[in-house]
């Protein structure tokens, strides 16, 4: 059983910072706006070998004109009930607040380790200015200063006392699942429906997810960790600070992928903004699927899926062996085939293809059709090998390799995808000297 402690607090006490000292990572967004953090997020951390895991909860809010205080609450909530132990963090700089005593009053009620952790305690001064919080009445109390690591060992040494020591849990090896697309595609919505719990906000607004959140998906059969992300906006948009760093989430979600499931609304068709992330995916050889979500709001005649099909094809190409699903997250309408989808171009992208069937099914065929000849010189194939790389890769090996050219390519391309299924999977090909 793991050991989980989660962090709470009004919004900006330095949660976030907290949990990016606890884990040693960068992975929650850190801003001096209140209430960035809005999704539960998770990470891992160790102290003297015993492990555990760390929930960053978005800042709780009481009576705000904010559309996402129920969300953010009901979020914090679920977080206290997932722990094992709990942060209460408060901020020096600012005392001792109503909406702190309040939360303080909900959290006495909870039957779990409490540790009241007070922020910014950089100077002496500070803190004979922690005093006041001794009146909440809590038993485990410190001070700290999470920007720059003072005091978390002292609390840390009395956290691990309420943990059962364990094994080191080792990161699963199992398919990384990045679900990326424009902001209100509806990838949330998408997540909740497979975890069949609100793991992640899902409001009318469009924006809602700024941090990328990993979840494990073990069920109906799958086994993977999926990934939620920040909507990817066009350059020109993207105007506020978190914003772009939400922004470098997403992409970097995308590169920490395996296969990408690309959403696009239904209503909205393929734009220019969706070709914009299709083409990271591409340039970091991750799998994609494109999932047309909100497929129920659309007027259907015989042919509108193929329509819509080919409009996303002729977009794409010449990259056009994509699988193409037609979905609902709102009706759970083709969510598993999405992810049987997802799982056989993982297959696809992880094949390793042996270097006699390779050269079986190719040194006929470019023997039969070589490449055509440039400035008198006439490259001739010898060989052909896959390259030991993270994504399909191979090499030509053969005589005036300068000369072959992008279109004999695209021909070597498309028979390696009618002969070994990569359907979803970019590949590369690289012509060597012989």
């Amino acid at each position: 059983m793991s050991n989980i402690l989660a962090i709470v607090g009004r919004p900006n006490v330095g949660k976030s910072t907290f949990f990016n000292r606890l884990t040693g990572e960068r992975n929650a967004i850190v801003d001096p706006t209140s209430g960035v953090t809005r999704d539960r997020h998770y990470g891992k951390s160790d102290w003297n070998g015993i492990p555990f895991s760390v929930i960053d909860t978005g800042g709780l809010v009481m009576g705000s004109e904010d559309i996402y205080e129920d969300e953010i609450n009901k979020q914090v909530t679920y977080a206290i009930e997932e722990s094992d132990a709990i942060v209460l963090l408060l901020d020096v700089m600012e005392g001792l607040t109503p909406l702190d005593q309040e939360i303080a009053m909900m959290l006495r009620k909870i039957k779990k380790p409490v540790f009241l952790v007070i922020n910014k305690v950089d100077t002496h001064e500070r803190v004979a200015d922690a005093g006041e919080f001794y009146s909440l009445g809590f038993e485990h109390v410190f001070t700290i200063s999470a920007i720059n690591g003072a005091g978390t060992g002292d609390f840390l040494d009395e956290l691990v006392k309420f943990f059962k020591p364990g094994e080191n849990e080792k990161e699963p090896d199992l398919p990384r699942i990045a679900v990326v697309g424009r902001p209100n595609a509806g990838k949330s919505s998408l997540i909740n429906v497979l975890l069949g719990a609100e793991r992640n906000i899902v409001t009318p607004l469009a924006g809602t997810t700024r941090d990328s959140i990993y979840t494990r998906f073990n069920s109906f059969g799958f086994d993977m960790l999926l990934v939620d992300t920040a909507g990817l906006r066009k350059k020109q948009k993207v105007t506020e600070d978190i914003e772009f760093y939400s922004t470098l989430r997403a992409i970097r979600a995308i590169e920490n992928s395996d296969v990408c499931l690309l959403m696009i609304d239904a209503e909205k068709g393929i734009g220019a903004q969706d070709m914009h992330i299709f083409s990271i995916i591409e340039k970091n050889h991750k799998g994609v699927v494109i999932v047309v979500n909100k497929w129920d709001l659309i007027e259907k005649e015989t042919q509108t899926h193929l329509q819509f099909e080919s409009e996303i094809r002729e977009k794409i190409a010449p990259f056009t062996d994509v699988p193409v699903v037609f979905a609902s997250a709102l009706t759970k309408q083709r969510i598993h085939k999405t992810l049987e989808t997802a799982i056989s171009v993982y297959k696809n992208r992880t094949k390793k293809i042996a270097t006699s069937k390779l050269n079986e099914m190719f040194l006929p065929l470019v023997t039969m059709s070589p490449p055509p000849s440039v400035k008198g010189k006439f490259p001739k194939i010898k060989y052909i090998q896959q390259l030991p790389l993270h994504y399909p890769a191979f090499a030509f090996f053969c005589s005036h390799s300068q000369y072959v050219k992008d279109p004999y390519k695209r021909f070597l391309e498309n028979k390696l995808r009618e002969n070994f299924n990569l359907s979803g999977v970019p590949i590369e090909i690289y012509f060597r000297e012989k």
